[in-house]
């Protein structure tokens, strides 16, 4: 979304736009947004950080439970070369039970099975 050349722009920006819940995003994640920013676009993280200061972003911190979690993922995984962040995501997903993650990452997010339900509503669609 903080991109506008990428060529996801428009889906990302009218998801988030139109979203009327409470969007949370796993504390691992920063660092890769922080790193996609710098690449590109230096001064979007501070747009992030705004986010977060105004509580418009909830930033989840990852809990003990979270990082066993993980654990298990990265094994059952570890075929797909699914990382630290994308199963602290899904971990946390999973805790927080919600049946819906806003990702472009859809090789690892739709092969990857949550506990809580069958699959995940990936967004944008």
């Amino acid at each position: 979304m903080l991109d506008a050349d990428d060529g996801d722009h428009v889906a990302c920006t009218s998801l988030l736009a139109g979203a009327h819940e409470r969007r949370v995003v796993p504390a691992p994640v920063l660092s890769e947004v922080d790193w996609l920013c710098g690449r590109r676009h230096r001064d979007a993280f501070t747009l992030v950080l705004d986010q977060i200061e105004t509580e418009a972003l909830v930033v989840e911190e990852l809990l003990l439970e979270d990082y066993r979690r993980v654990r298990v993922l990265l094994a059952t995984y570890a075929d797909l070369r699914v990382g630290f962040v994308d199963a602290a995501v899904l971990a946390v997903v999973e805790r927080l039970r919600e049946p819906k993650l806003a990702t472009l990452d859809h090789r690892h997010f739709s092969v990857m099975r949550p506990t809580h339900v069958d699959a995940l509503e990936l967004l944008p669609g």
